[in-house]
């Protein structure tokens, strides 16, 4: 197995490790060497000290080895991301030609390949050692289909045109309708569409069609038609979502930075009087936005924890908040650097999420019942703010898409979400949509039943790879 080297993907990576090996398969993640010393150093373990050390003391097969990206461990991968990517596009699988074929060599039983859908590489490694190739995709269905058709974007000029079209989209296979400005970043970009990622989200497409199984970490129900449609093309399985067994412990280290217990601080608040806010692991903001958010909170009244890495607006600039804020806001504000989120938000003072829609946190939000206030600023998360505010209805907007982030917009807002009558309603559809993630869950469930299906699907690919 070997995630993207990225938190967002390295935690349904690692939980997805742990579930196929509580059903009896050997697994051997790979991890790229920056990840494990990230990992290793915020947890302050010794870096020979695997991830899964706990998991196997619990009987379970994982095994672990480590990969060089193709550059120092010291260096800043955040601040040079297009040097960055230009060396996963164009060095990386070179590394891991060479891990996969001594692993091979050492443990002729290995039959499978999962890889993450953004490498280009998957079918090129599982073709070459003969085996099967198994791709996942950590986000949702929606966001899938828009990358595997986006020559139906191009040929009807919503995207890589001279003036990409403003209109809805409404030809892609499986989805109604969908506006532009809700597609994925880089769908939106109309200057330059032959940057470094544009090139890896092309290549990795085109490859992942290629793929014998397509897993996803999306629940059926919340994307019927577009996974049915998905399905007609290649073995795609709706399995997610992909949580920790023990959801808010897990016998995996995933954190890419040490965790601050809030736990504390939370004990000392009355039930649902909590905002988290938190822009994710790996996206950017500016300086005016942060400045507008803590404005909007210090206006509000409210309690809340922010989580705000300290390279959120860049690896150089640090001192990223209002000057005194931190004392004005002492009585009712925590802010951190990092912290455990699914310890956060499951805890019964925690009433409202202010998110920037990554995927993890959508389905982590819906497990604990807690609704959104959306702020997209990258990639995927401007597509999942469509399914959250505008499928499922569980969240809002933090501005409407053409306005300029404002405090009186936040604190208007967080008024909103979190100031009792007016967001009743959006609180009992979270209650609605929970129910629908806990079937599908159940022993009885979609997901269960399409990962047992994919499991006996491989079983039988593996038995055929054999004969021959």
């Amino acid at each position: 197995m070997l995630p993207y080297p990225l938190q967002g993907h390295v935690i349904p990576f690692t939980n997805l490790a742990i579930k196929l090996a509580s059903n009896g398969f050997t697994i051997t993640f790979i991890n790229t060497e920056s990840i494990h010393h990230q990992i290793s150093k915020a947890k302050g373990r010794p870096v020979g000290q695997d991830v899964f050390s706990e998991a196997r003391k619990s009987g379970l097969d994982i095994r672990y080895a480590t990969v060089s990206d193709g550059f120092p461990v010291g260096f800043d991968r955040s601040g040079n991301h297009d040097q960055f990517f230009e060396g996963i596009l164009h060095v990386f699988s070179a590394h891991v030609d060479e891990i996969v074929g001594n692993l091979v060599r050492e443990d002729p039983t290995i039959n499978s390949i999962i890889v993450d859908t953004f490498y280009v590489w998957g079918s090129v490694i599982a073709d070459k050692y003969e085996l099967v190739n198994i791709s996942f995709f950590t986000e949702p269905a929606l966001v899938f289909t828009l990358y595997y058709h986006v020559e139906l974007l191009r040929k009807n000029g919503h995207f890589a045109s001279r003036e990409n079209r403003a209109d809805a989209i409404d030809y892609i296979p499986g989805v109604k309708s969908i506006m532009p400005s809700d597609l994925m970043s880089y769908f939106q970009d109309k200057d330059d569409i032959s940057t470094i990622v544009h090139q890896i989200i092309h290549k990795a497409f085109e490859d992942v069609k290629k793929a014998d199984f397509i897993i996803c970490n999306t629940i059926q129900e919340f994307e019927e038609e577009t996974v049915s449609s998905l399905h007609q093309k290649q073995p795609f399985y709706s399995i997610g979502p992909i949580f920790a067994p023990g959801f808010t412990k897990s016998c995996a280290f995933t954190s890419l930075w040490s965790e601050s217990d809030c736990n504390q601080w939370l004990n000392a608040k009355p039930n649902g009087s909590v905002l988290y806010v938190s822009f994710g692991s790996y996206a950017h903001t500016t300086k005016h936005e942060i400045d507008e958010v803590a404005n909007g909170l210090l206006l509000s009244g409210v309690n809340f924890i922010w989580v705000l890495r300290p390279d959120i607006v860049s690896s150089d600039e640090t001192d990223i908040l209002p000057i005194g804020y931190e004392d004005r806001v002492k009585d009712r504000g925590l802010v951190v650097p990092w912290c455990c989120q699914v310890e956060v938000i499951s805890h019964p003072a925690v009433g409202g999420f202010l998110t920037h829609c990554g995927w993890n946190s959508i389905l982590e939000s819906i497990r604990c019942g807690v609704p959104l206030i959306c702020y997209p600023l990258l990639t995927d998360q401007f597509t999942n703010r469509k399914l959250v505010v505008d499928d499922l209805k569980i969240g809002i907007n933090l501005c409407d898409k053409k306005s300029i982030l404002s405090r009186n917009g936040v604190l208007e807002k967080i008024n909103y979400l979190m100031g009792g009558k007016k967001s009743e309603e959006i609180k009992e559809q979270v209650k609605k949509v929970r129910e629908i993630l806990d079937d599908a869950m159940a022993t009885d469930g979609s997901s269960v039943a399409n990962f047992n299906r994919f499991v006996k699907d491989l079983e039988t690919k593996i038995a055929e790879i054999k004969k021959d």
